[in-house]
């Protein structure tokens, strides 16, 4: 056969044609989609890939998880609009800043898919990859025209450590053939699962509060983009039909009428495929919108129509058996997401001018019209410190604030609960709600949030206030701070070149970091259990003391270490030689505090959620080690190599826990948080009780912070409420708080301590926040939250709330340092 040069240039053709044909994920895969779980590296690649050839999709990667993942967004549209995506994206925050624009008939709506947040809801990476597949060929109803008015971001997995936890999980222990039955193995996920982050967190829970870094850089891009909607793509158990919006109540006041309406509209045509489809689904039973910190709820308070979708499928593999005796696979999972996810698609493009419009008016009426009984916040600079971390979140939330002035004002006291008049002074910080974040800003801060309905899937108080352990005001009055920025105070500190002792003050995490740092240089450091003064100054309890001539004998240089502490944390440390008033410094009342060991238990009873609070802060926070080990080895202690030890909420063996009492009396201190009480509860030498109560009296009256509803379950109801926790003062476990609020989410209740000191109390009326019903009302009207009790030479500390709670409970974290260094 002769080839010609036509022939030849078809050839050629022909190869091309089949080369640049785009690979679907089965393709790429080189299996079918659904029929294994994907790893995170390959999803990754796939979008690459798809990116690679596809002009009109655009990847943004925008950070790394704990174990150095890529977290990753592809933006998605209309050729005519990736040309002028950066137009129409500063358009739309335009819009989320209350920002005139003058045309919006071209403005695309901005749709934005959230998948796999949590990691063993492992259905919807996969199900990204055929989405992203479908919006770039346009071959799924008409793609191609919904992408001219949509603008689609797709983030195909927010937490990719945990998804690899379970995937890694699954794929070691599925067999040849996938096992159906739900009491296999590879249905049965072992501590701490897959659903949490590298850091034991529930990320769907950080949104507002951004304490991992999966979160603050994922939000950091989102407030860049501010989409119109936002779908966050769940699972649940796996015998529930697929869920859809609208949600259950609780729904806050402050979601707008059409908010709440796009919710039925997106739900009716999701319905319209699902029905079409013969698949089952339900609406409104639950997953409402309150707490602030979810992927609907949080978009919701940003301007958007936020909604979560769940699809049954939880530790569900590739196959799994239902109840009803029908089967449900991987592939089925997918289906049903993508449906969903599609239906989504057309219902933004097919209402994109309305949701503009709608868009816009939100934060118009945010500038003119603020929401709830409040203009202004003002909180107190009663801690520097935690005064600035208030107002670094603020900042991460896009929600303006100002400080200082010098007026008085009047408005509700979150303390006393009472109207009252207060001053503004220089540090105070004031957050109008005139501002385009104004929803936001009044949900993260009112007093009272108003519950509808007490089956709410997560708590109901969170004031930011009693979080930060702050004095805060709600003022009806417009008022506007008179500083952009906080004054940095110095303080008229004695400093001397030869001192006879350095001063340091304990009021907050950062001395903490400060004495690690000290201790690190193997420089000995003291407390003063007494306040003293020095010529008008006088320094409180808990100051941190070097005495010069005690470290020279090892540190020569000591000055020199001193100095470079001071300057690493940016703080002066006053440098002494006269003589005080009080205690002289040779006296027993300044003991020197010895460097702390730590360990942790972590193992399959305890709460992964406790354990990573903790763990989050000595790595993340503290840069302190700490030694985590396992239940069984707490019959191995050494005081020299652990002197510390804590019990994260959990429960424990009573053999384990005997074991204990020797170490503790040779010197040991042991922190319990929460459960952990329970399983030292009539052991020694732990002193500690749980209060019991007889049965509820009918006649009980309901307590003001119960919502009345159908006769259910509110009586015994406490989806997380607050309470003010009564201190003493004189206890060093105190030291650098001010008030102290706590967050109760049980009924959990301990008498006082016989043998030691009850530190933080509650007393009658003590509910500041919350839904509490009548029957908990009543148990928790006394009782004990922390205490300390000495055995021998060794501590007992006591906690039984969650102090650290999802690590957005700032002042806890305070609390919980002097648990750890100075409770001797």
């Amino acid at each position: 056969m002769k080839i010609t040069i036509i022939s030849l240039f078809l050839l050629f053709a022909g190869f091309l044609g089949l080369n640049a044909q785009v690979k679907s994920p089965d393709d790429f895969l080189g299996y079918p989609l659904g029929s294994k779980f994907t790893p995170h590296h390959q999803v990754i690649a796939y979008f690459k890939y798809l990116a690679g050839i596809n002009k009109n999709i655009q990847l943004i990667s925008y950070g790394k998880t704990y174990e150095n993942r890529e977290l990753m967004v592809a933006v998605i549209s209309s050729g005519e609009n990736m040309g002028r995506l950066e137009q129409i994206r500063k358009t739309n925050i335009g819009l989320s800043r209350a920002e005139a624009q003058s045309d919006l008939n071209k403005q695309p709506a901005i749709l934005w898919m959230s998948y796999n947040v949590h990691g063993n809801e492992a259905s919807s990476s996969e199900t990204s990859m055929k989405t992203l597949y479908a919006l770039s060929e346009g071959n799924f109803g008409h793609t191609k025209e919904w992408l001219k008015n949509t603008v689609v971001l797709l983030d195909p997995c927010l937490n990719p450590d945990g998804r690899e936890r379970y995937v890694n999980f699954y794929n070691s222990v599925v067999g040849a053939k996938a096992d159906a039955n739900p009491s296999a193995r590879e249905h049965n996920e072992p501590w701490p699962r897959g659903r949490v982050n590298h850091y034991y967190f529930d990320l769907n829970r950080d949104w507002a509060w951004q304490t991992q870094v999966e979160t603050q850089q994922r939000l950091a891009l989102y407030h860049q983009w501010m989409p119109e909607v936002h779908v966050d793509f769940h699972e649940q158990s796996y015998d529930d039909p697929y869920y859809f919006a609208p949600a259950a109540e609780p729904v806050h006041q402050d979601i707008t009428p059409f908010q709440r309406e796009f919710q039925i509209v997106a739900g009716k045509n999701n319905a319209k495929y699902f029905d079409e489809s013969g698949w089952k689904y339900f609406t409104k039973e639950r997953f409402d919108l309150l707490y602030p910190s979810y992927g609907d709820t949080y978009p919701l308070y940003n301007g958007a129509i936020g909604m979560t979708y769940e699809q049954g499928g939880i530790n569900s593999g590739l196959t799994v058996q239902l109840a009803s005796g029908d089967t449900l696979t991987l592939k089925d999972r997918i289906n049903h997401h993508f449906a969903a996810g599609m239906a989504t698609v057309e219902t933004v493009s097919d209402h994109a001018r309305l949701l503009v419009s709608e868009f816009r008016k939100y934060f118009d009426q945010s500038m003119e019209s603020p929401p709830g009984n409040y203009k202004s916040y003002i909180v107190k600079a009663d801690n520097l410190s935690r005064l600035r971390k208030l107002a670094a979140l603020l900042s991460k939330n896009c929600i303006e604030y100002t400080f200082g002035g010098d007026r008085t004002a009047e408005g509700y006291s979150f303390e006393t609960k009472k109207t009252t008049s207060f001053t503004i002074q220089r540090n105070d910080l004031v957050v109008n709600l005139r501002q385009p974040a104004a929803v936001l800003a009044n949900v993260l801060f009112e007093p009272e949030t108003k519950v509808t309905d007490s089956n709410t899937y997560d708590i109901t108080a969170w004031a930011l206030p009693y979080a930060y352990g702050l004095s805060a005001f709600a003022s009806k009055e417009n008022l506007n701070g008179a500083f952009a920025t906080m004054d940095d105070v110095v303080e008229d500190l004695y400093v001397d070149e030869k001192p006879y002792v350095w001063i340091l003050p304990w009021n907050a995490l950062e001395d903490a970091k400060i004495l690690i740092a000290l201790q690190r240089l193997n420089i000995k450091v003291r407390i003063a259990e007494q306040a003293f003064t020095i010529g008008t100054k006088t320094y409180p309890e808990g100051s941190l003391l070097v005495y010069r001539m005690e470290n020279e004998r090892i540190n020569m240089d000591i000055s020199d270490r001193v100095s470079a502490v001071s300057k690493e944390f940016n703080k002066t440390f006053a440098s002494i030689s006269s003589d005080q008033k009080g205690k002289d410094f040779g006296s027993s009342a300044y003991p020197l505090l010895s460097m702390s060991k730590v360990a942790m238990v972590a193992d399959t009873e305890v709460s992964a959620q406790s354990a990573g609070e903790i763990w989050h802060l000595f790595e993340e926070e503290l840069k302190y080690p700490l030694n985590i080990i396992s239940e069984k080895s707490l019959g191995d202690l050494d005081l020299a190599a652990t002197n510390v030890l804590i019990l994260p909420d959990g429960q424990y063996l009573r053999k384990n826990i005997e074991k204990l009492e020797s170490w503790i009396s040779r010197g040991g201190k042991i922190i319990l948080l929460e459960g952990a009480i329970s399983s030292v509860d009539g052991i020694q030498p732990f002193d500690i009780k749980k209060k019991e109560f007889p049965e509820a009296d009918e006649k009980d009256v309901l307590s003001k912070a119960h919502v009345e509803k159908d006769e259910d379950n509110t009586d015994d109801a406490i989806p997380g409420a607050i309470y003010k926790v009564d201190l003493d003062k004189s206890h060093p476990l105190t030291l650098g708080l001010g008030a102290f609020y706590t967050l109760k989410t049980d009924d959990k209740n301990y008498e006082l301590l016989t043998k030691g000191r009850n530190v933080g109390v509650l007393k009658p009326n003590a509910l500041m926040a919350g839904v509490v019903g009548r029957n908990i009302q009543r148990k928790l009207s006394r009782g004990l939250v922390f205490g300390v009790q000495p055995v021998g030479k060794g501590n007992i500390v006591y906690f039984s709330t969650d102090v650290l709670f999802r690590s957005f409970w700032e002042s806890g974290k305070q609390l919980f340092v002097n648990a750890i260094f100075l409770v001797k």
